[in-house]
Order: structure tokens, then sequence, then C-alpha cells
């Protein structure tokens, strides 16, 4: 019985295997809860995170939105948006800053 499937030719055992599906659910919730995030940030916070028109647009969009439910989809509709970022980074390292300890001396 021949898999027609698998091609054993192009087949290599040390080649990198793509992330499980528990991997990737893990990388999407961190996407969401950065999501989260800044929605959190004030209007001024927001505007030192470099982020794409669209991914703003929804992020002042969930601010606006009392109600659980809508705002819970309008969540899940940012962390969507946020795993076709090329890189989340920059986004990362600006809320990092944002959200430090100022430390008086």
């Amino acid at each position: 019985m021949h898999d027609h499937d698998f091609d054993e030719e192009s087949y290599d055992p040390e080649a990198p295997r793509p992330p499980s599906k528990s991997q990737r659910k893990r990388e999407a919730t961190a996407l969401q809860d950065l999501g989260e995030h800044l929605v959190k940030l004030t209007p001024t916070q927001l505007r030192r995170v470099p982020l794409p028109e669209d991914l703003l647009a929804a992020v002042r969009t969930a601010q606006a939105i009392p109600q659980r439910g809508a705002r819970k989809r309008q969540l899940q509709l940012i962390g969507k948006l946020m795993r076709r970022l090329d890189d989340p980074e920059p986004i990362r390292a600006a809320l990092a800053t944002l959200v430090a300890p100022r430390h008086l001396s």
C-alpha cells in the first residue's frame, strides 16, 4: 500500500517542522492579549505605538464599545489583524516602554 500524498524524494527529516496547532494557538492568544493591552491605552499613549491604520482603527473602535459581546468580537478582530503583521515586536517594544514603571531618582 502506497501513500500518494507522501513524496519520499522531497522528504527531509532535517527540515524544520511547521509549528504545532497548540503552538499556533498560544501565539494567537498572545497576540490577542497584546491587542487587549493596546485597547487599554490612552489616546496619547496609543499615538506612540507603531500601528498600521486598520489595526489602529480597530483598537479605537474597541475602546468605544462598552458591551461585552461586541467588545469581545472586536478584540478577536484585533487578534486576527495582529496575526497578519509581519513582525509584532515593534508594537511589543513600544508597549513595554509605555507601561514600564518609572523610577524616581
